[in-house]
């Protein structure tokens, strides 16, 4: 509802949501782009409120890939001696 309160428009649309993956922020951060795009393509007035509070913009950053002799992405095996 972040979108939604930040455009003025409380109370006026329903939203029903439904959302797969990722995490609970994921989620939520997905959500709340989805509402924005939604309004703009509703009401094309409202995109620079939108994009001043910052809901228009998709976080880009995805998870690193595993790299082969590696326990993870970074994390190297553990090291022994003997």
């Amino acid at each position: 509802p972040q979108p939604i309160v930040a455009a003025a428009r409380d109370g006026q649309f329903d939203v029903d949501a439904t959302v797969a993956g990722g995490g609970l922020s994921g989620q939520a951060g997905a959500v709340r782009h989805g509402i924005a795009k939604a309004l703009t393509y509703f009401e094309p007035g409202l995109r620079p409120v939108l994009k001043r509070g910052g809901f228009l913009t998709r976080d880009s950053r995805v998870v690193e890939r595993k790299k082969y002799g590696r326990a993870k992405a970074r994390r190297s095996f553990q090291f022994s001696k003997r």
